[in-house]
């Protein structure tokens, strides 16, 4: 009886997390601000990806740079 009630507790808890987070993003990205932003500074979903390779070389260079 009581890991019912700790399990109803936490899918309720789930389900208001993801109905107050569904919420705000979308009265943000539709406000004016939020599209102020958007138009401003571009897509908040872009991501600039950076293999272990470059970043290494790119140490090494600046190492060596520093001799």
């Amino acid at each position: 009886m009581l890991w019912g009630s700790i399990l109803l507790w936490i899918i309720g808890l789930f389900i208001l997390y993801v109905v107050i987070f569904t919420a705000v993003k979308d009265g943000i990205d539709k406000s004016q601000v939020g599209q102020l932003i958007r138009t401003n500074y571009g897509m908040k979903d872009q991501v600039v990806t950076v293999s272990d390779e470059e970043i290494e070389k790119e140490i090494e260079e600046e190492f060596k740079n520093q001799k």
